[in-house]
């Protein structure tokens, strides 16, 4: 197997890492307005004495664990409002702060699992050494019912060392503006707090397509024809009984739109977007049939149908299926892809495959042995037997790796480019 550089770094699921979200009373009742009608009524009948009390006791179990937890309140009270039609200017400010922590909950997004990284260049190169570079990672942050979110983590290569900016002691949730159908259907655009890093940001399902989950973002720093840059993720949104691909594009890491996929490709996960278009045409890695690697072509980012056959199952370790670990990364010799397989067992290992830089339909080479397969100590976890990436940047001679473990954790390898080539067929 080719030999990697293992950085010490590890990252693990926590559950110390809460944030506040809108409770909703939907889940058990048929008449949910009703219902929050009643406990708005309830609140608006306490009298003030009884009212500030009962605000005391919200604010002295949640407000050191939370940043600006009143003014989230009131946020959530301006929800529920409008929801309701109530008239506010009836109602006193800390009533309407107490009815907002009544229609909110504290969640703990990463109590379960964080798995499935991806990484990508960093808007701001400013300030760094010769040779350093900033990246973004994407993690695949897992919580309570199962729901996944998105959560970000800023950090540093230089040589050999990857070096995380430290989580700060808030996370927010990054709002949206949109209510009513505009949430439920088409193009969402959600907003990162001016004063929350993005290392303390996380993105969360909003659309009744996302109800259950954001999955496993795949991110690329995007060149446009008239060189003007983005950066494009391709992710999972599982609605509970459905999957459907979505694209998350940002300029800055400020702003985010949540776009759906058209056509058929979109129906399935696990596509992957080259970060230039190729040949005049954009194109993207996919899994159309579950066990095959395809190549997608497009006139329109937005718009994709089913591709051609890239790629079987060909080795012993991959035989299950195969399936992308993240866009193509372009090098002097061509694109570089990595590769999942399955084997015997359920045993995921990574590989990669070379395609030609004018014409990615065209395989050069291929890896005969994983790069990384589940070794004794990264096989116990929440999903045993399993590392995956959802993407890698090239860190001068090096692919800088992130991966999941078992699907419960991060950790980071860096894969020397000319031995992989080199032990390519």
């Amino acid at each position: 197997m080719l030999s990697l550089h293992q950085s010490p770094l590890k990252l693990h699921a926590d559950p110390s890492r809460v944030v506040v979200r809108p409770f909703h009373l939907a889940w058990n009742s048929q008449e949910p307005s009703s219902r929050a009608q009643r406990l708005v009524d309830e609140v608006r009948a306490m009298d003030m004495r009884t009212a500030r009390t009962e605000l005391a006791l919200v604010f002295r179990d949640f407000e050191a664990r939370h940043w600006q937890t009143r003014k989230v309140f009131l946020q959530r009270y301006d929800e529920v409002e409008a929801q309701l039609g109530l008239d506010g200017r009836r109602i006193r400010e800390e009533k309407k702060i107490l009815i907002g922590a009544y229609f909110c909950h504290e969640y703990s997004y990463a109590a379960a699992a964080l798995m499935n990284p991806s990484v990508t260049r960093h808007p701001d190169q400013s300030g760094l050494a010769k040779g350093s570079v900033r990246v973004v990672m994407s993690l695949r942050a897992v919580g309570e019912g199962h729901i996944s979110s998105i959560a970000f983590r800023e950090g540093i290569i230089a040589g050999r060392e990857i070096m995380l900016m430290p989580e700060p002691p808030f996370a927010t949730a990054a709002n949206s503006s949109q209510v009513g159908a505009d949430r439920e259907k088409g193009t969402v655009t959600i907003q990162r707090h001016p004063d929350s890093s993005l290392s303390g940001t996380v993105l969360f399902p909003i659309t009744a397509a996302q109800r259950n989950g954001l999955e496993d973002l795949r991110i690329t720093h995007f060149c446009n024809d008239d060189g003007s840059e983005e950066w494009i993720g391709t992710y999972t949104a599982y609605s509970g009984t459905q999957i459907q691909s979505e694209m998350l594009r940002t300029s800055d890491f400020q702003s985010f739109d949540l776009v759906p996929i058209e056509g058929v490709a979109a129906r399935n996960k696990g596509m992957a977007l080259f970060p230039r278009k190729v040949s005049g045409q954009y194109m993207m890695i996919g899994r159309q049939d579950g066990q095959n690697l395809f190549l997608l072509k497009s006139e329109t980012l937005g718009h994709w149908d089913e591709g051609e056959m890239l790629l079987q199952p060909r080795y012993p370790w991959e035989l299950v299926q195969i399936g992308n670990c993240g866009p193509p990364v372009e090098i002097d010799e061509g694109w570089l892809l990595l590769t999942h397989g399955v084997g015997a067992m359920r045993k995921y290992s990574i590989g990669a495959v070379l395609l030609d830089k004018d014409d990615p339909s065209k395989v050069l080479g291929r890896s005969v042995q994983p790069i990384l397969s589940a070794n004794d100590e990264d096989r116990e976890g929440y999903v045993p037997n399993v590392v995956y990436t959802c993407g890698a940047i090239r860190a001068g001679a090096d692919l800088f790796m992130p991966y999941g473990v078992a699907d419960s954790s991060v950790a980071f390898a860096f894969v020397p480019i000319k031995g992989l080539l080199s032990s390519m067929s």
